[in-house]
């Protein structure tokens, strides 16, 4: 009888220490399977890319003399985002594509000397940190123009339609309301980026910028 006993007792611990055994471990396994790839980060000539995507922003900077032009790809992509947006009576048209590092420190010197360097930092790029250097990034606007580069954008038809289809052409709103102090800039709803269809649809899903995608700071 006590040998019965102790064999009870010896199986009841046994079956004790499995499920603490699994409770612990389970947290684990769901750690492992969240838990995202490393994103892969080289620099060549200067120019700093994560997973094959160029980057720059506040702190990741461009050569002075890099000067590539226009994406051709990404100039398509925009040129056929634009005419199809004919097709649900929409007039976006095209503002500002590439910019040159010499243009962007005009610009910026202007800005600072209207409002301040404080205030310009908000909303302009110091020269060698402007994506427009990078020929992947365009401004759009509307034919009436009176919303063109003003929060208010979105407000109009043409910048609802860019909110909402922008990403099938492979461009992302990349500096998304809400994400100031990521992107370090305000929101620029007419600020187009373009990363490929694929990268744009995902960051367009999971309501994100590039910042955060790639698990970089600005």
């Amino acid at each position: 009888m006590k040998k019965l006993f102790l064999a009870a007792s010896i199986a009841s611990l046994m079956l004790s220490a499995c499920g603490t055994h699994d409770e612990t471990d389970e947290p684990n396994k769901q750690q492992v399977a969240e838990k995202k790839e490393q994103h892969k980060v080289t620099r060549k000539d200067g120019v700093t890319y994560v997973d094959g995507h160029l980057l720059v922003n506040k702190k990741v900077s461009l050569p002075s003399d890099y000067a590539p032009g226009e994406n051709a790809e990404a100039r398509k992509q925009l040129d056929r985002m634009i005419q199809e947006s004919r097709q649900d009576d929409v007039n976006l048209v095209f503002r500002s594509g590439f910019r040159s590092y010499e243009t962007q420190q005009q610009l910026y010197r202007s800005y600072v000397s209207r409002d301040g360097e404080a205030a310009a930092d908000k909303y302009s790029a110091k020269p060698g940190h402007s994506e427009h250097q990078s020929g992947l990034a365009f401004d759009v606007g509307s034919v009436d123009a009176s919303d063109d580069f003003k929060t208010s954008f979105v407000k109009t038809p043409e910048g609802q339609w860019v909110k909402d289809h922008a990403h099938k052409y492979g461009f992302i709103i990349r500096y998304p309301e809400g994400k100031e102090a990521i992107t370090g800039y305000q929101y620029e709803p007419w600020h187009l980026r373009y990363v490929g269809k694929e990268l744009a649809q995902t960051i367009h899903n999971e309501e994100t910028t590039l910042e955060e995608y790639f698990e970089v700071g600005q």
